[in-house]
């Protein structure tokens, strides 16, 4: 490594960068493996010689500096620096601290209860060492220890790539992370963006269908687009980054009235007539219909009321002899949001709505709005328009997989109609400890890849 590139480390973590050279730096530091391990080495030495008191840049004291992070650029150190420093590089291979050398491993698998992993290449039980490798994470939530102390929550479905003891990939899903002092620039990196830590609580989601979502609960972080553009988030400020959807360009496989063997029938929402979409409130948003998920959330805090969110569904039941079921089932596929997370709600507890003023089935898919999602006012459904089928849980970092409500109650409501439509809507009932708490997703007819809301009978 050239005297530059140290003197770039140095002016990096003493602040020295303009924005444009720290835009610069941290994609170098990305994309250059030694640059970043000794970008890593160097903040973590600064940052325990500053914690043990070594280097505090008081300038009442004599042959103390105030730039402690650029000491290593000297060719010649003071003799107590160079031993101080001896010290705390010694004590951090000991505990293999520094990029894991030594045993090769970076952080431990701090916690993992209730968790199923999917195609992980790390160890995935608790307490294991963890070496550079990916980690997918199918149901639960799971806490990695940094050996600098960084600590990371993944939240179902997450896969989460660890490239060295400062540098992590979220390739899908949510993490929230906790960075203290010694870990000062510990970056976690998307297809969009790259979070740099300035010493703070933050968290980050990555949707498979592209987006990425920074929120910063404490602190300050920088993030740094792919076009190098450098913008810092302060405490309770957050970043949504779109780059479209991977269902742009796909067309939906062509729906159909399913006939089983074993008698039963299943019409999705994408067949005739049907429709599904989902609105949130808040004036000037446009319209919120169409789109690959159905988005639904609940808050009773008041910075947060404009996330609430709802969905609705129609069936076409025209086709099929639905008059005389005897049972029905609604089946749902739950999809990573990425927005909000799971570790700021608890387990959510939903309802599901029949519309039964069916002068409402023929609301508008492509101009749903908040105020018009049929038979809701701004409180929820409205009693004598709708009425209460079912309810289910989602348990807590649960990941993505399919749920399915039934009863007499779903079977009645399909009996009754009279005009071959059914509209349903879907509400979450309970709340959430912050206004950043999870958004619940499910696939809609517009989803790439999931199953859509399907209305099953017999």
């Amino acid at each position: 490594m050239n005297l530059d590139e140290k003197d770039r480390i140095g002016r990096a973590l003493d602040g020295g960068l303009s924005g444009g050279e720290r835009a610069a730096f941290y994609s170098a530091v990305v994309g250059d493996g030694e640059l970043r391990s000794a970008y890593a080495e160097q903040a973590w030495i600064a940052a325990a010689l500053r914690a043990q008191g070594v280097v505090r840049g008081n300038k009442g004291e004599e042959g103390m500096r105030a730039e402690p992070s650029r000491w290593w650029m000297r060719r010649s150190m003071p003799g107590w620096i160079a031993a101080a420093a001896s010290v705390a590089l010694c004590a951090g291979v000991a505990l293999g601290w520094i990029s894991g050398r030594g045993t090769g491993a970076v952080a431990v698998l701090e916690q993992a209860d209730n968790c199923r992993w999917a195609a992980s290449d790390l160890p995935t039980k608790a307490q294991s060492a963890l070496k550079p490798g990916t980690l997918a994470l199918a149901e639960g939530m799971a806490t990695l220890r940094f050996h600098n102390g960084a600590r990371v929550t993944m939240e179902a479905p997450t896969t989460l790539e660890i490239l060295d003891g400062m540098h992590c990939r979220l390739h899908e899903g949510s993490v929230v992370a906790e960075v203290p002092e010694p870990a000062h620039g510990f970056t976690i990196e998307t297809a969009d963006i790259h979070v740099v830590d300035l010493g703070t609580r933050f968290g980050l989601t990555s949707s498979r269908l592209g987006d990425s979502q920074v929120r910063v609960f404490d602190g300050e972080v920088e993030v740094v687009g792919l076009s190098g553009g450098v913008r810092r988030l302060r405490e309770g400020r957050g970043l949504n980054v779109p780059t479209g959807s991977t269902a742009a360009g796909q067309e939906p496989a062509r729906a159909r009235v399913l006939e089983n063997a074993d008698g039963w029938t299943s019409v999705s929402t994408g067949f005739g007539r049907g429709k599904d979409g989902s609105a949130r409130r808040g004036d000037g948003l446009g319209p919120q219909g169409k789109g690959p998920l159905l988005l639904v959330k609940h808050t009773e805090l008041a910075a947060g009321l404009n996330n609430e969110r709802r969905a609705v569904l129609t069936f076409d039941l025209s086709q099929t002899a639905h008059g005389g079921v005897a049972e029905v089932e609604l089946v749902l596929e739950t999809e990573p949001s990425g927005l909000g997370f799971s570790a700021l709600v608890p387990d959510s507890h939903f309802a599901l709505y029949g519309v039964e003023d069916e002068s409402l089935d023929f609301w508008d898919e492509a101009g749903l709005l908040w105020d018009t999602v049929p038979g809701c006012d701004d409180g929820g459904p409205i009693a004598g328009k709708t009425r209460r089928l079912g309810e289910f849980e989602i348990a807590r970092g649960a990941g993505r997989g399919a749920l399915t409500v039934r009863g007499d109650a779903l079977a009645e409501f399909v009996r009754a109609d009279g005009n071959g439509l059914v509209t349903f809507l879907l509400v979450r009932e309970s709340g959430e400890s912050d206004p950043s708490g999870l958004v619940h997703a499910f696939a809609s007819k517009e989803h790439p890849g999931a199953r859509p809301p399907t209305l099953r009978f017999k």
